[in-house]
């Protein structure tokens, strides 16, 4: 099965080529990718009208040489999938009526894909990742705990009540003055820094279940940087690690609460940009060995935003026989929001709060 994939829910244009082979295994014949960053620097954040031209530009040449470096023609593909939601509504809508149009003019199946199950199935592209497993969603937008029992079978046992991870760092880079993207800014700012210089809060250490809060951890880093007179270097250095042991020591307690919850699985598979944080990924091993788990993540570049990802969640879906039918899917309209999973087992913090959908 040979299926391209297109990926424009926020500010990364890509496509790219995946095949499936019959026994399940995953070949990434191509994968491209057009970063905005350059768009939006001057904003000090992704402004959406942007980034939809910016996709419309530059999508249907991402899309040409994605076929051209997979060796292949449009006659060669079974089927084409593009994100639907959640996302950014304009840019989803690119991509999401190019797709459609490819399918119309070349007689493919057309596979809608919610942004987030290419996260959540993105570890099996390159890695051994039997089901079930343990996911943390860890990314720009999103940070949630899934239970992934299958294709299709994903149950939330937790969520952010406020700001995501990757939202977290990008407030830190920009309260900080280190620029875009924030996650690579802070992790690079932080090497060399004291990570115990300053005493930033733990969020949610004695709450029960397994929701996850960042807003108060940023208000705290802003409070710290305006004690600061004059700050060095090294002051912005000690600043960002602290800030990202805090939250990578977060992200770890949350999923300890979560692991509990789910012992038969043994595997953590964790996903989403953030997921590329060395620190985070460091502080993750160490929970996992600590609990007998094994810890699986994609490559740093299927971390980020990609094509590879929907195409083989597209096709994930196509072999399970969960892909909607021609006339659904054509007719399907964007989304900006579009959750993965309803909450399950995972009690929510506060008094019949239910936080963010997607």
């Amino acid at each position: 099965m040979l299926v391209l994939g297109l990926e424009t829910s926020c500010d990364d244009t890509a496509a790219a080529i995946v095949r499936r082979d019959d026994d399940g295994a995953c070949r990434i014949l191509s994968n491209e990718v057009w970063a905005q960053h350059e768009d939006h620097a001057a904003f000090g954040g992704v402004v959406p009208e942007i980034a939809a031209r910016s996709h419309v530009e530059r999508l249907d040449g991402t899309i040409e040489r994605a076929v051209a470096k997979a060796g292949i023609s449009f006659a060669d593909l079974d089927a084409v999938a593009a994100t639907a939601g959640p996302g950014l509504v304009g840019g989803v809508m690119v991509g999401l009526t190019t797709a459609k149009a490819v399918a119309m003019a070349h007689g493919l199946r057309l596979v809608p894909v919610n942004h987030l199950e290419g996260h959540a199935l993105s570890a099996r592209m390159t890695e051994d990742a039997p089901f079930p497993y343990l996911l943390l969603l860890i990314s720009g937008g999103h940070t949630q705990l899934i239970r992934v029992t299958g294709v299709g079978k994903y149950d939330r046992l937790g969520t952010t009540i406020d700001d995501a991870a990757g939202e977290s760092f990008d407030k830190t880079a920009k309260l900080l003055g280190l620029g875009a993207p924030g996650g690579p800014k802070v992790e690079s700012a932080a090497v060399g820094g004291r990570a115990d210089r300053f005493d930033l809060p733990r969020p949610l250490l004695k709450h029960e279940g397994c929701d996850f809060s960042f807003s108060g951890l940023k208000t705290a880093v802003r409070e710290a940087a305006t004690g600061l007179e004059n700050p060095t270097g090294q002051d912005l250095a000690d600043l960002a690690a602290s800030f990202q042991e805090a939250a990578a020591r977060h992200l770890a307690h949350r999923t300890e609460k979560a692991m509990a919850m789910m012992p038969e699985a043994g595997r953590l598979v964790v996903a989403g940009g953030v997921a590329a944080n060395c620190a985070i990924k460091k502080m993750l091993q160490q929970l996992c060995a600590a609990n007998s788990w094994g810890l699986i993540a994609p490559p740093p570049k299927y971390c980020t935003d990609n094509g590879a990802m929907i195409a083989w969640a597209g096709a994930e879906r196509l072999a399970a026989g969960l892909a909607a039918q021609q006339d659904e899917a054509m007719a399907m309209a964007p989304r900006a929001r579009w959750p993965l999973a309803d909450p399950g087992e995972g009690k929510r913090f506060g008094s019949g709060r239910k936080g963010p959908k997607a």
